[in-house]
């Protein structure tokens, strides 16, 4: 993907300056767990900033991944952080690659709390099953 974007594109990409970080709080469950590289995909129930429902989060170093279920719902609460990109940039990825992107955006997880979703569709006691 790279051999054809030019160099000043990629450089503006790779050096994008981070704002400072916004506390987000959002339900989801995750897709994906990258142990090796502390990150997971999340599949949120309500977007982000820029639209997405699916983001990758950095994991903080007091959440250990091995700890995280797939497909369960939690309550995520992260940073987002967002870079601008200039307009000779954006107007690049529009034109030649189709790319309506106006910022990169880094996704750190703070905490996260399991939801008990399941709780009023309780499985009958042992007793109630005779």
């Amino acid at each position: 993907m790279t051999k054809d974007i030019p160099k000043w594109v990629t450089d503006e990409i790779q050096n994008a300056k981070f704002g400072k970080p916004q506390s987000v709080s959002r339900t989801g469950y995750i897709l994906d767990i990258y142990e090796q590289d502390n990150k997971i995909d999340a599949q949120l129930y309500e977007s982000v900033e820029d639209g997405r429902y699916i983001i990758t989060l950095d994991l903080s170093k007091k959440i250990k991944s091995s700890e995280l279920q797939k497909g369960v719902v939690y309550e995520f609460s992260f940073d987002v952080l967002k870079a601008p990109l200039g307009q000779k940039v954006i107007e690049f990825l529009k034109k030649e690659k189709e790319i309506d992107m106006g910022a990169i955006y880094q996704f750190e997880l703070k905490e996260l709390e399991l939801l008990d979703v399941g709780s009023s569709a309780e499985a009958p006691s042992p007793e109630e099953e005779e």
